[in-house]
């Protein structure tokens, strides 16, 4: 049975559709997003003397070295579920620079302090509570006013926009960083790493920033600096 001329070219335009979404499917499986980061760090490796003193030197360590967690009050009391998650994320980012839990019953030369924070905006720093669905507007009766409405003295609403106003959050996130030299308590490194957008928390995420704020570990470069990480999507 041969197929009507009429019905080739629907036949022809399907499959150019199907390869189509087929190739957005594998670009988009491939693609990733951007963790941009501002990180700052401080190395303090080189001896420094105590008030009475004396002084424990501490040179720059080389990997490998082993290390154990350890917890502010604020962070033994929160049931320790969310800790526990980012300090497993934390070892795998400890792990990439050659630290490694130690072992039970070893004493490690060094402690591990790790926290995290995030503040959830109704919308980003530079836009308006008052824009409209579009981004801003020109007023009463033209459309898109800036507000979703205006009410009177007693209550009434005399007006509102064509689309009511839709606030998408945003995030400011950080975490830090704390490593100490366990004999002595003195801190030997400290960094952050700060990444605000859109994106809903994941442990993709979190990993990135972790990794970020290790990016140079054990002598990063001084002051501000921007460390790009790239996640799968």
């Amino acid at each position: 049975m041969t197929t009507p001329s009429c019905a080739r070219p629907w036949a022809s335009l399907f499959k150019i559709c199907a390869a189509a979404l087929a190739l957005f499917a594998l670009s988009g499986c491939a693609s990733v997003f951007l963790v941009d980061n501002q990180v700052r760090s401080y190395a303090r490796w080189a001896d420094r003397p105590t008030p009475s003193g004396a002084s424990t030197p501490v040179v720059i360590p080389q990997a490998p070295q082993v290390f154990r967690f350890e917890r502010l009050p604020s962070q033994q009391d929160n049931r320790g579920a969310g800790q526990n998650e980012l300090e497993r994320l934390a070892t795998l980012s400890l792990a990439k620079v050659g630290w490694t839990p130690a072992a039970a019953g070893v004493t490690p030369p060094w402690t591990v302090e790790v926290s995290a924070a995030t503040l959830r905006l109704p919308h980003a720093p530079w836009e308006s509570p008052y824009d409209g669905f579009w981004g801003g507007g020109f007023g009463p009766g033209f459309g898109f006013p800036g507000r979703d409405y205006v009410v009177t003295g007693t209550g009434q609403i005399i007006y509102a926009p064509l689309f009511m106003r839709m606030d998408t959050p945003y995030y400011q996130r950080e975490v830090s960083l704390v490593i100490r030299h366990a004999a002595s308590g003195r801190v030997v490194y400290e960094t952050r790493a700060a990444h605000d957008g859109r994106w809903n928390s994941s442990n993709a995420l979190w990993l990135a920033m972790l990794d970020a704020a290790l990016r140079g570990f054990p002598t990063p470069p001084e002051g501000l600096r921007q460390v790009n990480v790239e996640v799968p999507r």
